[in-house]
């Protein structure tokens, strides 16, 4: 269906196109040029972190993370209040996902039941940054992994640019991974990085990211030498075309930003009367970048009501998100069931995700608003 009123746009200019045309027209390393690095070197800064590694998505990402952790068995506490890769990706390196409850707030692990559901094969917790904004209890989770011996990986795929006071997400585990999916802050259609301070898992993801093969000085397609394969590895290199084009956009990301907090201050102050409707929570301490903008609506009903309603008015809205342990896969493999996790059900039964990009015009907000308060 072509919407009226988009769930996303990404927001682009002519440097973007500059950026990717001169790559082509250099006729040459396509896939390892020197903006690999370069990008790296910017987000490591960005974040005051030791090490970046880029990789062909959020997912692969992710997935040679725990490789890299050798969390190749044993249990991950996750939220199923996810996008279905934060638990594919512990499948895929060998783990089995554990389901622990979100709290109200930030949409983010509640501390307490992640407790609850450590046992003698946990051996990571993956918290998640939703939205743009902070997992409310993230310096919380960092104490129970400490006092647990636990790997602390940040999901921050949505959240490149969000703080907790004047420290950015990503920045409060072992390990952080952010996206550059084509509805994230910055974008290259597809792409990720991992950040960490670690060095020993920074050389680690490198092998795991190009086939395991050893490259210190020489670089594979710039030199006629023979190179080394220390161990299996995957093919998850970023390109250089897709790094151009982050670094691009990374030039931009606080005019990006901005252009969505606006919008969503906007959005706020439409909502901000109605107790039927809950608004992304804002206070000092957190600041949030708006990859998404996401209300709570009374109940299902009227959620479904509103959704379908602005579906026939071409708006597009999206549940962000359905929860993972009621898709069949885990349904049908591992057991779970409606009820396992109430309050998890009971957010995603009532959320509901409006259309939010840097470029969204006032006039069309107003018209979501509107359409929503209808119902209210």
């Amino acid at each position: 269906m072509k919407w009226k009123i988009p769930l996303f746009k990404i927001y682009s200019d002519e440097n973007d196109i500059k950026a990717v045309s001169e790559i082509i027209k250099r006729g040459s390393y396509w896939a390892t040029g020197p903006e690999i690095k370069k990008l790296e070197d910017k987000i490591s800064n960005y974040l005051n972190m030791r090490y970046c590694l880029s990789f062909s998505s959020g997912t692969s990402a992710l997935h040679a993370n725990l490789i890299a952790y050798k969390i190749n068995s044993g249990e991950v506490i996750i939220p199923s209040f996810t996008f279905i890769a934060t638990a594919n990706s512990v499948l895929l390196a060998g783990g089995k996902p554990v389901f622990a409850e979100i709290e109200n707030d930030s949409f983010g692990l509640d501390p307490e039941d992640v407790k609850s559901k450590i046992t003698n094969k946990t051996k990571a917790i993956i918290p998640v940054h939703y939205g743009g904004g902070a997992c409310k209890y993230i310096k919380d989770l960092r104490q129970i992994a400490d006092d647990n011996n636990l790997v602390l990986i940040e999901d921050a795929a949505e959240s490149l640019g969000s703080k907790i006071n004047d420290k950015k997400v990503g920045t409060f585990g072992d390990s952080s991974m952010f996206s550059f999916c084509q509805n994230k802050i910055i974008t290259c259609g597809e792409g990720g990085v991992i950040a960490t301070n670690s060095k020993d898992i920074y050389e680690k993801l490198r092998l795991i990211r190009s086939h395991g093969r050893v490259e210190k000085n020489d670089e594979f397609f710039s030199t006629n030498k023979s190179l080394d394969y220390s161990e299996v590895g995957y093919n998850f290199r970023l390109s250089s075309i897709s790094a151009s084009l982050v670094l691009s956009q990374f030039e931009k990301i606080k005019k990006i930003i901005d252009m969505r907090r606006k919008r969503a201050k906007y959005y706020d102050g439409k909502f901000s009367k109605n107790k039927n409707i809950k608004i992304p929570k804002n206070n000092t301490r957190y600041y949030n970048v708006y990859q998404m903008y996401s209300i709570l609506l009374q109940n299902k009903k009227t959620r479904d009501l509103i959704k379908k309603d602005l579906s026939k008015y071409g708006v597009m809205t999206k549940i962000y998100f359905d929860p993972i342990h009621l898709t069949s896969l885990f349904k049908n493999k591992y057991g779970y069931k409606k009820g396992d996790l109430p309050i998890t059900e009971g957010i995603s039964d009532r959320v509901l995700t409006l259309p939010m990009y840097p470029n969204l015009s006032y006039e069309d907000i107003d018209y979501i608003c509107n359409r929503i308060t209808k119902y209210i």
